[in-house]
């Protein structure tokens, strides 16, 4: 899988510069920054429940062999 050089990131940089302007780019930035925020707790929240539920299956077989 190829990686990104400093050349494509300026190249990337350059163009959005162009298209959004230099006002809009924090903007889009932070907005960025928030989704992906909010997918992390979205996600970390499922692992979380998933646990919760295994452990909860954990518990119920013990007390079945009891």
């Amino acid at each position: 899988m190829p990686t990104v050089g400093i050349g494509s990131l300026l190249l990337i940089v350059f163009v959005a510069l162009l298209i959004f302007g230099p006002k809009k780019l924090p903007e889009l930035g932070k907005a960025a920054g928030n989704t992906l925020r909010e997918f992390k707790n979205a996600t970390k929240g499922l692992a979380d429940d998933e646990d919760d539920d295994q452990d909860a299956k954990k518990k119920e077989t013990r007390e079945e062999v009891k």
